[in-house]
């Protein structure tokens, strides 16, 4: 095979479906078979053209599972065969102060897949060896996709939070992101409460491994998290900053909302709710490739997985459509292999 099929992305949703020569990876990276890619909201980076230069063709997706079928010099640690994904954090430079000092997620030289660098709205991919994540076996492609970013991002907040087994744990937000940290709080061992407008996911978040739920249509969502003890986290994950400020009052002392969802409009904090009691308000971005792959190990030990909806790589226009309306049950992921 000498070609490869992609969708390329200009402007705003300008996608173009191309042929492109297959060419050999470049120095320290390694190209690779797509068997699935998910579909992001993040995609819209590329998607909406909210680049530096939207006019440079670019092919996005970033929760990207395949197979190597080439490796480029310099790599050594990965080899032909190897089922392996690569997230949004293209890979590390491992030159950078950040580098220096192990805060891969901070590097000033890392590229972002399917935004600044071709992602796997594709049937081939490139990518820093860096990047790479191994899929443990007995996770398929389609499952492992969105976990990739969608999972990280939200077991990578988990991670900050600091609270005992069994303290009270909030989610705001049933999407694409929430549905999954409803499954990794439950299964790190928290009380876990959801938190969404109206009552129709009230079902599925107990399915989901919620013990409560809070409709913020209805009640103040911080006054009824102190009404269950207090919050010893929440995790934000809608895209709403107005949605998010009620939530902070909902901290227990010492409590932390860590913010995963970008939203447009910004988070009204009063400075009382962050200084009586100590709470703490921070962002978390995913997580460097070895966190990812202490992600899917849990993932795959503890039985996390995605809702998804599953389309072919030609349709991967209308999976973006679907995907930006906001009616994907949780995650849509292209099917290279369809």
């Amino acid at each position: 095979m000498s070609e490869y099929r992609a969708f390329e992305v200009t402007g705003t949703r300008q996608f173009a479906l191309v042929t492109r020569e297959l060419a050999e990876p470049s120095w320290g990276q390694v190209r690779m078979r797509v068997e699935s890619c998910g579909v992001c909201h993040s995609d819209a980076l590329a998607g909406e053209g909210l680049r530096a230069d939207p006019s440079r063709p670019v092919v996005p997706g970033h929760e990207v599972v395949g197979v190597i079928d080439a490796v480029g010099q310099g790599v050594t640690a990965w080899a032909t065969g190897d089922r392996v994904g690569v997230g949004y954090l293209g890979g590390q430079c491992g030159e950078c102060e950040f580098c220096r000092r192990g805060d891969f997620v901070n590097c000033a030289d890392q590229p972002w897949t399917g935004t600044t660098v071709d992602g796997g709205y594709a049937e081939y991919c490139f990518s820093r060896a860096s990047g790479l994540v191994r899929i443990p076996d007995g996770l398929n492609s389609v499952d492992a996709a969105p976990l990739l970013c969608a999972g990280l991002t939200v077991y990578t907040a988990l991670r900050q939070i600091d609270a005992r087994p069994g303290a009270l744990v909030a989610v705001q937000g049933i999407g694409g992101l929430g549905h999954l940290g409803l499954q990794y709080a439950a299964k790190l061992g928290y009380r876990v409460a959801a938190i969404a407008r109206g009552t129709e996911k009230a079902e599925l978040a107990s399915t989901l491994g919620a013990d409560h739920y809070i409709d913020s249509a209805v009640d103040d969502p911080g006054q009824a998290l102190r009404q269950l003890g207090g919050a010893a986290a929440i995790i934000a994950t809608a895209a709403s900053g107005s949605s998010m400020s009620p939530l902070i009052a909902g901290l227990a002392p010492r409590g932390r909302m860590v913010v995963v969802g970008a939203a447009a409009d910004p988070i009204s904090v009063q400075t009382a709710d962050l200084i009586f009691g100590t709470r703490s308000l921070l962002g978390s971005l995913t997580g460097s490739s070895i966190e990812n792959e202490d992600n899917l190990a849990l993932s795959l030990s503890k039985g996390i997985h995605p809702m998804t909806e599953i389309m072919p790589l030609t349709e991967a226009p209308k999976a973006y459509e679907r995907m930006m309306s906001g009616k994907a049950r949780f995650r849509i992921v292209l099917d290279t292999m369809a």
